[in-house]
């Protein structure tokens, strides 16, 4: 459950002091990391990592100065990322930079560590260590069930605080009705009952600026003021995309997931097919302009967001099927050929 932040110029001060000592610890660790070399000993875990920060604390007053608890929890989610390393579900985890990589994690007791309270119809408060009681826009209520919460801040700089809680999924019609969704970049979600959905970009006037701001940022001086204003303004932008991509993926998956009972996606590995294809120095790739533009649309589509919601809200209700030759098949009497593929044509480029 996420919500807007609303702090003052000094708490927001105090919330990037949390971040720069969360992105220190996990710098840290990741240097720890990287250090390794078969004959080496083993990298330090999670355990002698908090023994190793007890003793920077008592060393460095700027880092005592923080909070233990934003700066153990980094350990502790650098450890959940290795974890996650080994297990072969996520890549490794690399560093995290100044102005990208904003936020941290608080964990404890409710009402010892950290606490909630509503202030009006639409303001609410959330106590953050060494920055206190910071405002944020109530929009519904929280549960009293989360234990943790993170705070995050944009590019756009915008701040954002996310309670740890699982939502209850959605019902299902009980009529036992099946859809097919195919994912595609001209046509974002296309249904098996015919309807045709499309992810919301940005507007034409807003590419054009876009474009003109990329360009300008080219031109700026690096570590200009100039170039720190046109940075916030592209991130502007980008974060106004994201957020419509992502409601359009919420709305969508909600839809779904309380119209039909069973949901059949292809099988994508979305990982694999947005790859580069710069090649190396000595093997080139070919077509790398129109392959980073493929790689652009399918992004903008939200495919893997708009599966993950799904299988969030909709558990043990969503099948992954095999898409070889899914285009090609004809699923009335079986016939299979590759002419049987009809083009989808998206409706700027239709002629009337």
């Amino acid at each position: 459950m996420r919500f807007r932040l609303a702090p003052t110029p000094a708490q927001e001060q105090g919330l990037l002091e949390h971040c720069s000592h969360a992105r220190y610890m996990w710098n840290l660790a990741v240097e720890q990391h990287q250090h390794w070399r078969p004959g080496r000993a083993s990298a330090p875990g999670y355990a002698e990592q908090c023994r190793q920060l007890t003793q920077a604390r008592r060393q460095f007053m700027w880092l005592a100065t923080g909070s233990q608890t934003v700066q153990q929890q980094a350990l502790r989610d650098f450890a959940q990322a290795m974890a996650n390393f080994f297990a072969g579900t996520h890549r490794r985890p690399t560093w995290r930079k100044a102005g990208v990589h904003e936020g941290f994690r608080i964990v404890g007791q409710r009402g010892n560590h950290w606490d909630v309270r509503r202030l009006s119809h639409k303001v609410g408060q959330v106590w953050i260590p060494k920055v206190g009681w910071v405002r944020f826009r109530w929009s519904r209520q929280v549960p009293d069930e989360a234990k943790s919460f993170r705070v995050k801040r944009d590019r756009a700089g915008r701040w954002h605080v996310a309670f740890a809680v699982i939502p209850p999924p959605v019902d299902g019609p009980g009529t036992g009705q099946v859809v097919g969704v195919d994912r595609g970049v001209a046509v974002s979600a296309a249904l098996s009952t015919g309807e045709k959905l499309f992810a919301p970009g940005l507007r034409s006037t807003e590419a054009k600026r876009l474009g003109r701001l990329q360009r300008r940022l080219a031109r700026a001086k690096p570590g200009s003021n100039h170039r720190a204003r046109v940075k916030v303004a592209i991130g502007r932008l980008k974060a106004r995309e994201t957020d419509r991509r992502k409601d359009w993926a919420e709305k969508t998956s909600t839809r779904l997931a309380s119209d039909f009972d069973l949901i059949r996606v292809e099988h994508l590995r979305i990982k694999n097919m947005v790859r580069s294809a710069r090649g190396t120095l000595t093997v080139p790739g070919t077509n790398v302009r129109a392959k980073t533009g493929l790689n652009r649309s399918i992004h903008a589509a939200g495919w893997g967001l708009l599966v993950t919601r799904l299988e969030d809200k909709a558990p043990d209700r969503v099948e992954k099927v095999n898409p070889a030759y899914t285009s090609q098949t004809c699923h009335a009497c079986g016939h299979r050929a590759a002419g049987g593929r009809q083009p989808l044509i998206p409706p700027w480029n239709r002629k009337p």
